[in-house]
């Protein structure tokens, strides 16, 4: 008898109990206090030294944050405003949730061009977005589903980022020239440049245009060999602001008789956000009827679904760029995305992430703690309180120079090229994603890419690695199976089929006929039920052609599910430490070499 014989009919269950227990004494420890909340870890190590980095690194991120708010309040097609309301409480409290010092939370091109056919001419929606959206994420988080974004491939998250970057240039392009456009769509806003390219105002183009190669030239001023570097390094890094401050300044010099030169972004609501519910009914801007709660998340709809994804996917993916060999715990920043979103939205925010952009600046200008956060957060409610006047003078062309330089670079060149030489395969979910997200909508789009690359590991599960070959033992002709890896529901169909026409063709070409099936599966860790009732049928269609089948040296787990489903198909296993063995165990009938329990890491 094999010596794990009972494991064979006894299935191992966890032990809720014992589970439970474990997870409610692990949550009264100091390492969960910790992880819930990473301040109580890095906080007491702080040191002073510290500090003037932490506040040169908020500063330089500060005086970015403030103009790509702006930018992002209008991509959003909301008050610039709101672009700053969504800016400065994210910072707050990722210091005390966050768990990667580089991050910077905030309003993003992606989210601003996600929340956009939600508006409709009224921020309460976007509003309202950003606390769901919160609750979603901060829910996801408490329930550890951090491991969902596992299903998420590189090839379909690089192509989203591309197709998101191609969009967002292409909404400002119109902006770029002084041409007034309400066009959003990749197809559109190029259909309505050209059909309106007569209207092109020559300052703001002249101003689109230089600003935005004034931006990629400043971008290369860390590399200069002459100078301070560390002095090039902080103006490059501050090319944003510098090129807000000279849009301001020649829409200001350049004004005559109170007639602006360029078109701007408009006044900008004086004054701190006041601290207040999200709204849970408006008013409809078309009707002036009320909308009530239940018609503000039918009106959401499935911005539901995709931003509390998407913003995730964006804050794990800057996480995981500027972890530098830590473990992100995703499931922490779930939580932490969460909460900013739930309180940013008693400042009337939009829906906020972690800032790829920002988070590069932040790492660049050698930020030590996430205290660099509450500095930006600092500059964004003093701009609100003292600057909101000046920056009524930027110039729409300014801000979409900003934009469109920022997407020149969000796009993962490098992880294409890297896709490219290492599987050219993995370019069909990656180009699938990329088209649908430009030419259908975003979230629809990578919903597509997501589906079409599972379609790959479905198949791959359809089609399990194993080899067949015959030979011949003793004048016995044998049908060797030789599993690799898992094989699961989908699967077994496929397998049961391949063998019944190997053992037919086999037949019908004359000669010995193959009188038995060997499928040896020692690396075979489990199966499932549809597998166990595919192999009971396998074997019975096998024994009418006359062929007998066994299972050889099949690990304890996997073989336990067939007998504990059939207790008389114990007789088809059997364990020897050689096939010459077990050959002559099947030629003399002798009893089967007592059961080896066989390693499941082989």
């Amino acid at each position: 008898m094999c010596d794990n014989e009972d494991d064979l009919y006894r299935e191992r269950l966890p032990n809720v109990c014992e589970a439970v227990g474990s997870k409610a004494r692990s949550c009264c420890s100091m390492r969960s206090v910790h992880r819930y909340l990473p301040v109580t870890d890095w906080l007491p190590k702080y040191q002073w030294n510290f500090l003037a980095m932490d506040l040169v690194a908020g500063l330089t991120v500060g005086l970015t944050a403030v103009p790509q708010a702006i930018a992002y309040g209008a991509v959003a097609n909301l008050p610039p405003a709101y672009g700053l309301y969504s800016a400065f409480m994210g910072g707050f409290v990722y210091i005390l949730l966050g768990t990667c010092k580089d991050i910077t939370v905030g309003p993003t091109a992606i989210m601003a061009l996600m929340v956009r056919p939600y508006v409709d001419g009224n921020p309460a929606y976007a509003v309202l977005l950003c606390f769901l959206s919160g609750c979603v994420i901060t829910i996801m988080g408490l329930l550890n589903l951090g491991v969902l974004m596992r299903f998420i491939s590189i090839p379909v998250t690089t192509g989203f980022t591309m197709a998101a970057a191609l969009t967002i240039a292409t909404g400002q392009v119109n902006s770029l020239f002084g041409i007034s456009s309400s066009a959003n769509g990749f197809l559109s806003c190029w259909i309505h440049f050209f059909e309106h390219i007569t209207q092109m105002r020559r300052n703001d183009a002249i101003l689109g245009c230089c600003t935005l190669v004034l931006l990629l030239l400043m971008r290369q001023l860390k590399d200069l060999p002459i100078g301070i570097k560390s002095v090039w390094k902080y103006i490059s890094l501050a090319r944003n602001a510098v090129a807000v401050l000279i849009g301001i300044l020649l829409c200001y010099l350049l004004k005559k008789d109170g007639k602006l030169p360029f078109l701007v972004s408009g006044s900008i609501t004086p004054g701190l956000p006041p601290f207040k519910p999200p709204p849970f009914h408006t008013e409809d801007t078309a009707t002036g009827e009320m909308v009530n709660f239940g018609g503000m998340v039918s009106h959401v709809g499935s911005g539901l679904v995709s931003i509390p994804l998407l913003s995730v996917l964006e804050s794990i993916a800057v996480a995981k760029a500027f972890s530098k060999g830590k473990i992100v715990d995703a499931s922490q920043e779930m939580i932490a995305l969460g909460v900013s979103n739930i309180l940013s939205s008693f400042f009337s925010s939009m829906p906020i992430t972690g800032s790829f952009t920002r988070t590069a600046i932040n790492n660049a200008s050698g930020v030590r703690t996430p205290l660099g956060g509450a500095v930006t957060g600092f500059i964004v409610l003093m701009t609100l309180a003292f600057l909101t006047s000046t920056f009524a003078y930027i110039p729409k062309a300014t801000l979409a120079a900003i934009i469109i330089a920022a997407m020149f670079f969000m796009v993962e060149y490098e992880t294409i090229g890297e896709i490219w030489r290492a599987k050219k395969r993995d370019m069909l979910p990656f180009l699938v994603t990329v088209l649908t997200c430009v030419f259908w909508t975003l979230e629809y789009g990578m919903v597509v890419g997501i589906v079409f690359n599972a379609l790959f590991l479905l198949y791959k599960s359809m089609k399990p690695q194993f080899n067949l070959e015959t030979q011949k033992f003793n004048g016995i002709e044998v049908t060797m199976a030789d599993l690799k890896g898992s094989v699961d529901y989908a699967a077994a169909e496929y397998l049961k089929i391949s063998i019944v026409s190997h053992v037919t063709d086999k037949n019908s070409e004359g000669g010995t006929a193959t009188t038995l099936v060997v499928i040896k599966g020692h690396e075979i860790a489990s199966i499932d039920t549809t597998v166990a009732l595919n192999l009971k049928s396998l074997r019975e269609d096998l024994s009418l052609l006359k062929c007998d089948m066994i299972c050889w040296n099949w690990s304890i787990p996997a073989a336990g599910v067939i007998c504990r489903m059939d207790r008389k198909l114990r007789s088809m296993f059997k364990y020897s430490k050689s096939f010459p063995d077990l050959m002559q165990t099947m030629a003399y009938g002798e009893p089967a070499v007592s059961c080896i329990a066989v390693d499941l890491s082989q």
